[in-house]
């Protein structure tokens, strides 16, 4: 029997990137996968994924996650679909820079809808249905960036990634005892079209310089690969994690380890 057989997963932010490596992998463990994204390129993702994983209960439903009327609809249309959802990913979430001269409200507030209310909406949709059955696993995807680290001019999304360890323990403590776990998981670099943006609105002359420069960092000398942190997701949404809650999960090839970039080089 596969890790997550028999298991309904809704994932956010799915149409590509680490969202996309996360549903491949929760699809190759068995779950029915739900996949969600404001971008209609979520339903050729899903079809690719059921070409390469087999499982034939891929689902694709183009929801933006700040809309809560619309995580609501897809949540109820999921549960009357299959039953009950068990798994939430809440992986959806922006990165832009900005020089904190010129930090406004406007950048501020699209973090903080995206990256903080987008996963309150998610949460505050199944957590009754959970509840109920009294069986759940949330896993929402912060970053090591803020909790961790920081590299400049990345104050709005560093002070989300933040809020969401805390959003996160809070879940954990207050649904415990029904047999819901909360967790989270702090990613380094991931090659992925975030990644690539941040490299171009370092120097948009060279992105590439400044991936190969990211990359010179990481101990692990390379990037994360998606589905590197889907293997993670399925775990802690599995029932092999069921005494693991309000946690939170480094993962980024070691680049968090370093004190200096230069010394004993």
């Amino acid at each position: 029997m596969k890790l997550l057989e028999g298991k309904v997963a809704i994932i956010t932010g799915a149409a590509q990137g680490n969202g996309y490596g996360i549903a491949k992998v929760m699809a190759e463990k068995g779950a029915v996968t739900i996949m969600t994204d404001k971008s209609d390129k979520v339903k050729e993702t899903a079809a690719e994924i059921t070409a390469i994983t087999g499982n034939d209960k891929v689902y694709a439903y183009v929801m933006d996650v700040t809309d809560k009327a619309a995580v609501n609809e897809v949540v109820r249309n999921a549960e009357e679909t299959h039953g009950r959802i068990d798994i939430l990913v809440n992986n959806a979430g922006i990165s832009l820079l900005t020089e904190i001269e010129k930090m406004d409200e406007e950048l501020r507030d699209l973090h903080f809808n995206i990256n903080i209310n987008g996963p309150w909406n998610c949460v505050k949709a199944v957590l009754p249905g959970m509840m109920e059955r009294r069986y759940g696993r949330i896993v929402t995807i912060s970053s090591v960036t803020g909790p961790r680290v920081c590299d400049p001019e990345n104050i709005a999304y560093a002070t989300t990634k933040s809020a969401l360890l805390g959003f996160s323990k809070a879940i954990a403590i207050d649904t415990a005892g029904y047999n819901i776990t909360s967790n989270a998981i702090l990613p380094g670099y991931f090659l992925t079209p975030m990644v690539e943006l941040t490299a171009w609105e370092t120097d948009a002359d060279n992105p590439q310089r400044v991936l190969d420069e990211i990359v010179e960092t990481i101990p692990a000398g390379r990037f994360g690969k998606p589905e590197e942190i889907g293997y993670l997701a399925a775990f802690l949404a599995s029932d092999e994690a069921a005494y693991i809650t309000g946690s939170e999960f480094v993962i980024d090839g070691g680049s968090t380890l370093p004190e200096t970039i230069s010394v004993g080089r």
